[in-house]
């Protein structure tokens, strides 16, 4: 039997050959400790960390490498940036904005700061996922020291304003952050264009590997310092302690800048096959619904809404043929409501009969994705 049509790239990609190839040498050969300068092997260990930071530094517009904080992914640096931002400058304030559609990853780690006395406002976004900068404006208080909205959606792959809301934050003194998990390899992205202060993103999204990732934190106008929230040697100028994972530094740097090179024609090419396995669908099934921008969205993934299929009656039908998911792969065990998908306005049911396609390098024809999905649509509704 051969492997189904993998279509889950927003949940994770599979590694890139070539940077897999980059990254070998640094298992076996390699392999000092980067922190380990007095001898050769952690000499040059370190320099294949430094030559990954420079190059992510310049795909992200930095102005220097050390603005690069390596971590084991988004997860982590989202709980870096929340937490250390929060905890360095309590004595300014303690309130924070976010959007309701959030990953779990920083909703969470809003939730768990709540304990910690911080106050949060949760803002909603529109039908199309987009947050309102009338309303973001609306919610800033005298004591808000921090705004985080996600750069695009994982669930329905809306891109926020970035640039607007960062240069609204900036404007009032705001530490300004965005989880860029989604985006970062799939759209330009520069940090001091954008007004960007703090940016997580994970290398498993743009075909490096997991268990790697890394956070941008702003060296210039103005200066963001963060408190550690993990201790123990005071690696990564002392924000994030630990042994460095040189294979995936490497791998991460690899797999961004080939992603970098060759967006433009991979953007177009997945736009062309979303849109075209939807207009197929539609065809058939006028009703079906897509979720998220029509226009600013991240071009491989698709959200759609079915009415009458249950979304996993229709994924254990296909499960042969097509892997692709409800949603976030961070929420599937939950049989609650997906929040990003109540937060644009669908029902209970709808969020149900819901499902995302994640395409990418790997996805092939797009009418053979559409048949495989019709059929199955037929046999479940």
């Amino acid at each position: 039997m051969e492997n189904p049509i993998y279509l889950d790239h927003n949940a994770t990609t599979p590694v890139d050959r070539r940077v897999l190839e980059k990254m070998l040498p640094y298992f076996c050969v390699v392999y000092g400790n980067a922190a380990s300068i007095d001898h050769l092997h952690g000499n040059k260990a370190k320099q294949a960390v430094d030559e990954a930071r420079q190059t992510i530094a310049k795909v992200l517009g930095c102005r220097k490498e050390s603005e690069i904080v390596f971590t084991s992914g988004a997860t982590e640096s989202n709980n870096l940036a929340l937490i250390g931002a929060f905890r360095r400058f309590r004595d300014k304030g303690n309130h924070i904005i976010s959007s309701a559609i959030e990953h779990p990853a920083v909703l969470d780690t809003l939730n768990y700061l709540q304990s910690e006395g911080a106050e949060i406002t949760l803002i909603p976004v529109d039908s199309n996922g987009v947050v309102d900068l009338v309303t973001l404006k609306k919610a800033i208080k005298k004591d808000t020291i921090l705004i985080s909205v996600m750069f695009a959606n994982n669930e329905i792959g809306t891109i926020q304003p970035i640039k607007e809301i960062g240069a609204l934050a900036k404007s009032k003194g705001i530490i300004f952050h965005t989880d860029a998990a989604q985006a970062l390899g799939h759209e330009k992205i520069s940090v001091y264009e954008m007004n960007i202060d703090l940016l997580s993103f994970s290398a498993h999204k743009f075909y490096g590997p997991k268990g790697v990732g890394g956070l941008f934190v702003r060296s210039y106008s103005p200066l963001i310092k963060l408190s550690p929230i993990s201790f123990g040697g005071g690696h990564e100028k002392g924000m994030r302690s630990g042994t460095l994972n040189v294979p995936g530094i490497v791998g991460m740097a690899e797999s961004l800048l080939l992603a970098n090179k060759e967006m433009k024609e991979e953007n177009s090419r997945l736009r062309e096959a979303a849109n075209l396995i939807f207009q197929l669908l539609q065809q058939s099934f006028p009703d079906i619904k897509r979720n998220g921008h029509p226009q600013n969205r991240l071009a491989h993934n698709l959200s759609l809404t079915i009415p009458s299929v249950e979304a996993k009656a229709l994924i254990h039908r296909l499960k042969n043929k097509l892997s692709f998911s409800t949603g976030s792969a961070c929420s599937t065990i939950k049989v609650e409501p997906s929040h990003v998908l109540k937060a644009i306005g669908l029902s209970d049911d709808e969020t149900f009969q819901t499902i995302r396609l994640g395409l990418g390098r790997s996805t092939g024809d797009a009418q053979t994705i559409a048949d495989i999905l019709l059929d199955g649509i037929s046999h479940v509704r």
